[in-house]
């Protein structure tokens, strides 16, 4: 009689490999829906801008604490679909047509064709250092020569809030590899504050705040599985501060305003919604 011994352990290995999978899987679909998000603006003049003016967007300077960082103005200046009149590598250049509401001066150039101006040291903070700063000689002539209107400036930052968990590699005579799973929270907030140039006013704010968990998993290989919170948060924050500047959250009887000083001619706050589970 002929001895059949089937060896089972492919089998087993398989169906190991499957669990492993479902986990995984269970454990990407629920670190891609823990994500919040959060979009405000705050309107306190009714202004629009207009096909032949430009806007310039800076890092608000800080003093202590971390500022907001580079690439995500870069990442603003990109998704907010105006004309970059400043282009830096990688980055995409809309082409000048009639869907390009407005041009994106670069923040170098700004700063450089305002020095010293706009320095960390010298910047104004508010709308009152805004009104001395346009009262000095040549500034207003200078900001007309370079043909900006709008100013933006960029508050915020993306921080680690939370973490936990392990995840264990090691090699030995038979390979390696790691086990276990480690996550880590982190928060993406940021603040748009424009401000009009010819008037002299702040015209409003737009902020995004998202929140998300990313995961590390140690199968054998460590799989890390990312929540793109700063991403998103520009992609929020772009959009928004686009609709703000183009005038689309205003009603249709609001106008522009061209009265010079701290009057305004409309105001409000409007929330522009929660998107996203936890």
């Amino acid at each position: 009689m002929e001895d059949r011994i089937t060896d089972r352990r492919p089998a087993a290995v398989a169906r190991a490999s499957a669990r492993a999978a479902l986990g995984i899987a269970a454990v990407v679909s629920l670190a891609s829906a823990c994500m919040t998000s959060k979009v405000d603006e705050t309107r306190q003049v009714a202004a629009a801008i207009q096909a032949n003016e430009s806007i310039v967007l800076l890092k608000k300077p800080q003093l202590e604490g971390v500022g907001t960082e580079e690439v995500f103005l870069d990442c603003v200046q990109e998704k907010l679909g105006g004309q970059l009149v400043h282009p830096e590598q990688g980055q995409v250049v809309h082409a000048s047509t009639g869907k390009v509401p407005f041009k994106i001066y670069g923040e170098q150039e700004f700063t450089d064709a305002m020095f010293p101006w706009f320095e960390p040291s010298t910047a104004p903070a508010n709308a009152q250092g805004l009104r001395v700063l346009l009262q000095r000689p040549g500034v207003t002539e200078r900001l007309q020569q370079i043909g900006v209107r709008y100013i933006v400036w960029l508050d915020g930052n993306t921080k680690k809030t939370d973490g936990g968990g392990s995840v264990a590699c090691a090699a030995g005579p038979g390979g390696a590899g790691c086990i276990g799973v480690g996550w880590w929270e982190k928060e993406s907030g940021y603040v748009a504050s424009v401000w009009d140039m010819q008037n002299a006013m702040e015209i409003g704010t737009v902020s995004a705040d998202v929140t998300g968990t990313s995961v590390l998993i140690g199968a054998v290989a460590p799989i890390p599985i990312i929540t793109p919170v700063r991403r998103k948060a520009c992609d929020q924050l772009s959009q928004q501060l686009r609709s703000f500047l183009e005038g689309s959250d205003m009603g249709p009887a609001a106008t522009p305003t061209s009265a010079r000083g701290g009057g305004s001619a409309a105001s409000g706050n409007a929330a522009a919604g929660h998107t996203g589970s936890r």
